[in-house]
């Protein structure tokens, strides 16, 4: 420690912050997993500052668990615990992240685009 306390704030603000909560059993919440907001701006008011600022980042549609952490810059343990307890009371909706497409077989884009030039010429 450096004498000047910084370190043991920076240990206690996160147990702070999820009111020491931990992530539960079979957490959802991988760095690419969407959220968003749900419906409900009445009950944010009732919100710490913290999730708050959670459920208004994702209202704009959805955001990778990565990006919120990034753009609340809380470490991404933190932002998980905060993500679990804000879909456990519905203030959140998540889903999972578009899966990446799969190869086609580049004989089918082949026939393909042969029956294109023999319709259209």
């Amino acid at each position: 420690m450096d004498g000047t306390g910084h370190e043991s704030v920076d240990l206690v603000r996160p147990y702070v912050i999820t009111n020491g909560q931990e992530l539960p059993k079979g957490d959802e919440f991988e760095l690419v997993t969407l959220v968003t907001a749900a419906d409900g701006g009445a009950r944010r008011a009732q919100l710490d500052p913290e999730r708050r600022a959670l459920v208004e980042l994702c209202c704009g549609g959805y955001l990778s668990v990565a990006e919120i952490a990034g753009h609340i810059g809380l470490p991404i343990g933190v932002i998980r615990v905060l993500l679990s307890d804000l879909a456990g009371n519905g203030q959140i909706v998540t889903r999972n992240p578009v899966p990446t497409a799969q190869l086609t077989d580049i004989q089918v884009l082949q026939e393909v685009l042969d029956g294109l030039q023999t319709r259209f010429g």
